[in-house]
C-alpha cells in the first residue's frame, strides 16, 4: 500500500513537471529512456549547485553536462549514453534526496532533448588575454616555494588572517580597506629569492609578458572550502599583466564579464595563470567557497574533484602614475578623474530632473489608476516574503499600493514610496508607509531581515544612482538579511516564449500603436491639458525615444506611455496601458522614464555593492530578478 502511494505521488510530480517543461520550452518528455534526464524539482531557483547533483549521479555513469536555466526550479543531466541515464533514473527517481535536509526525494523524467540555452560550463574557453601555462614549476620547486613563506605575524604587514584565507604580502602591502597600495611605503620584506627563476621560466615558455621582475607579491593560503570574492585587481595600483601561481592543489577560478558572461577556468596544481589586457582589466575573477569542483575528464565528461590546501603566489608590478586603459567601467583612475568633472555633476542633476518630471510627477497624476492595475502579486516575490523567519522586519522600498503586504503573518512590514498618492492608498488599506526617495532611506542601518525593490531601479536614470539605491537597501539589512530586486528586462521574449507584457494585446492595438506613433513623432499633443509634462520633456530630453506599448523594447533608455483611463469608463484592469482610446481629449497620456536592463546587467550592478553578494538570479515574465545577501 505504502509503495503504491509513493509511486502515485512520483507519477503526479512527474506529470506536473512534464507539463511545465512543455509550456516553458516546447520540449516533450518521453517514456522510453534517453540520455537526456530532467530533474523536476531542483534547479537554480532552489539553490542547486552542480557539485551536489554530479556527486549524486556519477556512481551510475558518466555525465557529459549539467544544464541549469535561470529562474527555473528544474534542470537537465546529459549522460554519456542511455544505459547510464536509465541506471540513474531507476535508482534516484522518487527514492533519493539530494541532501538529508530536503523534504522529499528527487523526481526525474526522460526528455526528448534539452533546451538550446545552457548554463553548462565550457572549460576550454578563456577570456581574451588569459594565458595558462601548465606544469610551470616542478614538484621540488613547489616544495621550495611553499617552505620559504614565514607565516609568523612578527610585523604589522605580515601573516594576516582574513575571514576566508590567510594572506601575506611582500614588497608592498595591499590594503583591503582601500583596495590599493601605498606606493610610498614599501615593506621591509622583499620577494623571496626562491622566486627569482620567474623571468627566465617565462622566456622558456615563450611568454615574454614582463619587462622587469615584479615588485609586489601576495601569497594566499586556502583551506578546502575557502575562497575569494569576485574582484578586479585595482587598475591604478598594478600594471598589466598579473601572474598567479597555483601550488598544493588545483582549483576552479570563475571569470565574469560585466555583461554577465561567466567562464570557469581550471587552474591545475603548479600552473601559472597570466591575466593580461581584457582579462586583467575588464573581467572579475574569484573562487567560490566550496570543498569540491566540477571538472572535465580526459574523455570529455564531468567529474568531481576534491579541493586540498592551496597556496597562490600572485606577482604584480606596482604602477607608476594612473591607469590609462580603455576599460572605463572597471577603472578607478578613469572614475576618479571623471567623478569631479562638471559633466558628471550636470549628468546627475539632469538625471534627477528627468526622474522628477517623468517618474515622480507622473505617478502622482496616475496613482489611483495605477493602483487599480496592480493587484496580482508575483508568486516568486510572495515566496520570498513567506521565506522570512517569524518576527522579521520587511521593508518594501517603492511599495506602490502595498500588494506584497499581508502575505505572511508574524512579521513586521513597513513600506516607502516617493508617491504621496500611492502611499495614501497603502494607508487606506491599513499598512505602515512613509514617503521618501529610494536614494536616501531615512532608516537606521542593519534593522531589517528582508527588503523588496519591485519595479523601482529601472526608473533611475544613471548607473550611479541605481547603484546608490542598492547600497541603501544593503545598508538597512542585518547581516544575513536578503533583498529581492525586480527590474524590467529589455528581453521580453525568452526561449521563444513571450512575456505577459507582450501577450496582453487588444483588438484595437493598431489604433493604439498609431496613436503612440503620433506621440512619438510629435512627443506630445500640445492641445491636451494633461500632457504638459510631456511637452516640458521635449525641450529638456529630446533624445529619449517613445516606446510603443506591448512591443519588444528597441532601446534601453526610453519613455513608456501611460494612457490615463477616464473615470466612469469600464472597470480598470492590469492592461489599461493599451486600453481603448476614444479621442485624444478623453484619454490623457503620460510618459514614464525607464531604463530596461539587459541580461547580466543587474548581476553586474549588484556584484559591485560592497558588503553584499548575489545568491540567486533569474528571469520572471519579462523581469530580471536577483536576491542579494548582506555579508
Amino acid at each position: 500500500m505504502a509503495e503504491n502511494k509513493y509511486k502515485k505521488k512520483a507519477q503526479r510530480k512527474q506529470t506536473k513537471a512534464k507539463n511545465i517543461l512543455l509550456r516553458d520550452t516546447g520540449i516533450s518528455c518521453v517514456d522510453e529512456p534517453t540520455k537526456y534526464v530532467m530533474v523536476a524539482n531542483a534547479g537554480l531557483v532552489t539553490g542547486l549547485q552542480q557539485e551536489q547533483l554530479l556527486e549524486l549521479t556519477l556512481p551510475y555513469g558518466g555525465v557529459d553536462s549539467i544544464i541549469m536555466l535561470p529562474g527555473k526550479s528544474y534542470c537537465f543531466l546529459i549522460f554519456k549514453d542511455v544505459l547510464h541515464a536509465s541506471r540513474a533514473y531507476v535508482s534516484i527517481h522518487g527514492k533519493i534526496k539530494l541532501t538529508p535536509n530536503d523534504s522529499g526525494p528527487l523526481y526525474l523524467a526522460y526528455a526528448e532533448r534539452v533546451p538550446e540555452f545552457s548554463h553548462s560550463w565550457n572549460y576550454y574557453q578563456k577570456p581574451p588575454g588569459l594565458i595558462l601555462l601548465e606544469e610551470f614549476v616542478t614538484e621540488d620547486e613547489e616544495e621550495s616555494l611553499l617552505n620559504c613563506i614565514d607565516w609568523k605575524t612578527t610585523d604589522s604587514h605580515l601573516g594576516q588572517t582574513l575571514k576566508h584565507r590567510r594572506v601575506k604580502h611582500y614588497g608592498y602591502e595591499f590594503r583591503y580597506d582601500i583596495n590599493s597600495v601605498d606606493k610610498d611605503c614599501p615593506l621591509s620584506e622583499i620577494i623571496p629569492s626562491e622566486c627569482n627563476f620567474l623571468l627566465d621560466r617565462l622566456k622558456e615558455n615563450n611568454a615574454n609578458v614582463l619587462s622587469s621582475f615584479p615588485t609586489q607579491l601576495t601569497v594566499n593560503h586556502y583551506q578546502p572550502g575557502q575562497g575569494i570574492p569576485p574582484h578586479v585587481d585595482t587598475h591604478s595600483a598594478f600594471e598589466d599583466p598579473i601572474l598567479s601561481l597555483s601550488l598544493g592543489s588545483s582549483i576552479v577560478m570563475e571569470f565574469r564579464h560585466q555583461i554577465g558572461q561567466m567562464i570557469p577556468v581550471l587552474l591545475p596544481r603548479r600552473s601559472l595563470l597570466i591575466m593580461s589586457e581584457e582579462a586583467r582589466y575588464a573581467w572579475s575573477h574569484g573562487i567560490t567557497p566550496r570543498k569540491t569542483d566540477v571538472i572535465p575528464t580526459q574523455s570529455g565528461d564531468l567529474t568531481i574533484q576534491q579541493r586540498g590546501e592551496r597556496t597562490s603566489f600572485t606577482f604584480r608590478c606596482i604602477r607608476k602614475g594612473e591607469c590609462t586603459c580603455v576599460y572605463h567601467d572597471q577603472c578607478d583612475s578613469y572614475k576618479k578623474k571623471n567623478s569631479i568633472s562638471k559633466v558628471h555633476i550636470i549628468d546627475d542633476v539632469l538625471a534627477a530632473q528627468l526622474e522628477s518630471l517623468h517618474v515622480h510627477e507622473v505617478y502622482e497624476e496616475i496613482a489611483n489608476h495605477f493602483s487599480h492595475t496592480r493587484h496580482k502579486p508575483w508568486p516568486n516575490v510572495v515566496s520570498f516574503v513567506q521565506s522570512l523567519p517569524f518576527g522579521s522586519l520587511l521593508v518594501d522600498v517603492g511599495c506602490g499600493n502595498g500588494k506584497y503586504f499581508g502575505k505572511k503573518t508574524g512579521i513586521f512590514e513597513i513600506g516607502c514610496d516617493h508617491s504621496v498618492g500611492l502611499a495614501d492608498v497603502c494607508r487606506d488599506r491599513g499598512f505602515e508607509v512613509f514617503n521618501c526617495n529610494c536614494l536616501s532611506l531615512p532608516l537606521k542601518s542593519e534593522i531589517a531581515e528582508g527588503c523588496l525593490s519591485i519595479a523601482v531601479l529601472h526608473h533611475l536614470a544613471t548607473k550611479e544612482r541605481r547603484l546608490r539605491a542598492v547600497e541603501e537597501m544593503v545598508r538597512i539589512l542585518l547581516p544575513g538579511g536578503k533583498a529581492l530586486i525586480y527590474v524590467w528586462a529589455k528581453e521580453q521574449e525568452r526561449y521563444k516564449t513571450q512575456s505577459s507584457y507582450l501577450k496582453q494585446d487588444r483588438k484595437n492595438r493598431k489604433k493604439v500603436c498609431d496613436s503612440e506613433l503620433k506621440h512619438g513623432q510629435q512627443h506630445s499633443d500640445a492641445s491636451k491639458s494633461k500632457d504638459t509634462t510631456s511637452n516640458k520633456a521635449s525641450s529638456q530630453f529630446p533624445s529619449l525615444p517613445i516606446h510603443t506599448n506591448r512591443t519588444q523594447f528597441q532601446h534601453q533608455d526610453l519613455l513608456v506611455p501611460w494612457k490615463l483611463k477616464v473615470a466612469g469608463k469600464a472597470e480598470l484592469d492590469k492592461t489599461t496601458e493599451a486600453s481603448h482610446l476614444e479621442s485624444s481629449q478623453e484619454v490623457p497620456t503620460f510618459y514614464r522614464y525607464y531604463h530596461v536592463f539587459q541580461e547580466g546587467e543587474l548581476e553586474c550592478l549588484c556584484s559591485s555593492v560592497k558588503g553584499a553578494k548575489p545568491i540567486q538570479s533569474y528571469y520572471d515574465q519579462g523581469n530580471w530578478c536577483i536576491v542579494l545577501e548582506k555579508i
